[in-house]
């Protein structure tokens, strides 16, 4: 009887291990080595004064067989003001989700020469060219799908803060809704405007959107976290017309678009308890990794609907 009672229970310690070390790529770290290849460009004929503002990082798991793999290009954040492909956030990121199995680049874009921080119209302007830098590095690499092993359909803009702010209206907003918002003539909004982007995602990390009526433009799925208390962009409209994670997670939800949102309850912008721009704290970090963990479920569950409910 004892001997019955061992084998039985060592048949289901042996069951619940191999269960516990069951992975599954995009959902799961499954990689430990990553591959950073700097300075690469997603526009080569960029004028000679701009070429810096179009360089990226390619970020992908070494040792890799799949050909068709997911994309997630990740924008800084900064006020459209400062940061780079190299900032902390966007980083850790790449890191985090080329161990998972996707490709990722980490992007610059064109930044302003003013103000953005302080005049809410230069905000709106830096947001329309920056959102065009977006829609450049999409087409770039659905025209490169091949060369990178990417799958050209499976295309995820993410960002935290303007980087969020990025990939919202460029999912979402025509060209001549966002600048003449932004007080551009017809004719500036012709001459730089990009074409709208097939986007399989957006993530957007504590960003917002200057009008949710735009909203009604597509049905890209958002995936969104924010702060409770963020006082640099609210989590809900306050006086300037910008709406925040929960108002736009409202009004999805009525159009029924595909979305989810995580608040951290008491915590202000960057996740951080009290927002400091220059040091975000390794318990920043932490929740960093949490709203990873929090995506990469939520888009498993997305191309593997099946898998998911499992």
């Amino acid at each position: 009887m004892l001997k019955q009672l061992f084998l039985i229970f060592f048949a289901i310690s042996i069951a619940h291990t191999a269960t516990a070390q069951v992975t599954h790529r995009y959902k799961d770290h499954i990689f430990n080595d990553i591959s950073v290849t700097k300075d690469l460009t997603y526009f080569v004929g960029a004028p000679k004064a701009d070429k810096k503002s179009y360089l990226f990082d390619l970020y992908t798991p070494n040792v890799d067989t799949a050909k068709k793999r997911p994309l997630m290009i990740w924008m800084h954040g900064g006020g459209f003001k400062f940061g780079s492909k190299t900032s902390k956030g966007v980083k850790v990121w790449a890191d985090d989700f080329a161990k998972r199995g996707y490709v990722c680049v980490s992007i610059n874009y064109r930044l302003s020469k003013h103000n953005p921080l302080f005049n809410f119209d230069t905000l709106m302007k830096a947001t329309f060219y920056a959102t065009q830098d977006a829609k450049r590095a999409i087409a770039y690499f659905r025209n490169n799908a091949a060369k990178y092993g990417i799958d050209p359909d499976k295309i995820v803009l993410g960002g935290n803060s303007a980087g969020g702010m990025m990939a919202l209206h460029a999912a979402y907003t025509k060209n001549n809704e966002l600048g003449r918002m932004a007080h551009l003539s017809d004719q500036e909004i012709q001459r730089v405007g990009m074409p709208n982007q097939p986007i399989f995602a957006v993530i957007n990390y504590w960003g917002a959107i200057f009008n949710l009526d735009w909203l009604s433009n597509a049905k890209t799925p958002i995936i969104a976290v924010h702060g409770s208390e963020d006082g640099l962009v609210p989590i809900r409209h306050k006086d300037a017309p910008l709406h925040g994670s929960l108002d736009i997670y409202d009004r999805a939800e009525k159009l029924k678009i595909p979305n989810t949102l995580k608040v951290y309850e008491g915590y202000s912008h960057e996740l951080q308890k009290s927002f400091n721009p220059l040091f975000e704290g390794p318990h920043a970090k932490k929740r960093w990794l949490e709203s990873a963990q929090f995506t990469a479920d939520y888009l498993y569950s997305m191309m593997y609907p099946a898998k998911a409910k499992r």
